[in-house]
């Protein structure tokens, strides 16, 4: 570990002409970006990231090579029996607020239930690292994806001052989601809610705000109330294949699938827009339709398994609640 080096920062804020060198100074243009377009204070700003460590487990977490899971492994960590009876526990503990969410924003409960429930098991593993840590590490020694995390850094140094948070405080990942619903610093800035209204967004501790910025999050990018998520089909011959198109948009007509000889339900109208999408197991795989529900689940984790593993858990969540709740 060791402190980020602040490369003359100082000396060089009191030069009226930078050379070539000091222009191309992340850290310099960090600071300098702050104080002309938030009005931070620049000494301020250096002493609290002097502060900041750089964290050799977090290169090495971002940097290791991301290795494709087929999804019957992929399943196996999240359709658990633990993580389902925890998302019955926090359904029981938490009918109320639960109810209100979901009647305010229309997302139903065993949703936002399975999203805390993949991203933090409950909020039992919401991060170990400080947020400030994570996203200056990134930011500053990791040149790859430099400008997304001092991007989030920037967002992260905005959401404290509003918050009136210590920003050496918050933690999270290791690549600086925060709090139960793992948000970045962005989606904090564009979608959490203060749902109590006590003039705090806290999506660590406050579990009506947690959940109504999880709902909030689902319905500024268009879930459709009352509308299903997916359905698993079959198919014969060879042409389905066809519709096995990149991308996670709902890109094809259900009629479109009748004719490549897609048996899809008689509840779905011809007209719907579906996305067709294979899911890996031992011998084969399954096949299933995406709607839009889907898609919005997916615009939370770019991942066709990580919607499907919180659709799956919803599921069987909602499936033990109602037979165990009185």
């Amino acid at each position: 570990m060791k402190k980020i080096a602040i490369i003359m920062a100082l000396n060089l804020l009191a030069s009226p002409v930078l050379s070539a060198v000091e222009e191309n100074d992340r850290l310099y243009h960090f600071i300098e970006n702050m104080a002309n377009k938030h009005q931070f204070d620049r000494d301020k700003l250096k002493q609290l990231l002097d502060q900041v460590e750089i964290k050799q487990s977090i290169l090495k977490a971002i940097s290791r090579p991301a290795e494709g899971m087929p999804w019957y492994k992929y399943r196996k960590i999240f359709l658990t029996d633990s993580r389902i009876k925890g998302g019955v526990k926090f359904w029981q503990q938490n009918q109320q607020v639960l109810t209100e969410v979901e009647q305010q924003y229309g997302v139903p409960a065993e949703i936002m239930i399975a999203i805390i429930g993949v991203e933090t098991r409950y909020g039992q593993n919401t991060g170990s690292y400080r947020v400030i840590d994570a996203l200056s590490t990134l930011g500053f020694a990791y040149p790859k994806r430099s400008k997304f995390f001092l991007s989030e850094l920037e967002n992260f140094l905005i959401l404290a001052r509003q918050e009136k948070m210590n920003p050496l405080e918050p933690v999270g990942s290791y690549a600086g989601a925060m709090g139960m619903p793992q948000f970045m610093p962005s989606s904090y800035l564009s979608y959490a809610a203060d749902f109590d209204q006590d003039g705090k967004r806290d999506i660590w501790n406050n579990t009506g705000d947690v959940l109504a910025s999880i709902a909030n999050y689902f319905n500024r990018h268009h879930w459709q109330k009352g509308e299903p998520v997916a359905f698993k089909v079959e198919a014969s011959g060879e042409q389905w294949k066809k519709a096995l198109t990149k991308g996670l948009k709902p890109d094809v007509s259900v009629k479109q699938l009748k004719g490549w000889q897609v048996r899809v339900p008689e509840s779905l109208a011809d007209d719907v827009r579906v996305k067709l999408l294979d899911f890996e197991q031992p011998e084969g795989q399954d096949l299933w339709v995406g709607l839009n529900n889907f898609y919005v689940i997916t615009r939370y984790n770019h991942s066709p398994l990580y919607a499907m593993a919180v659709y799956q858990l919803s599921q069987a969540i909602a499936r033990e609640y109602r037979t165990t709740t009185p």
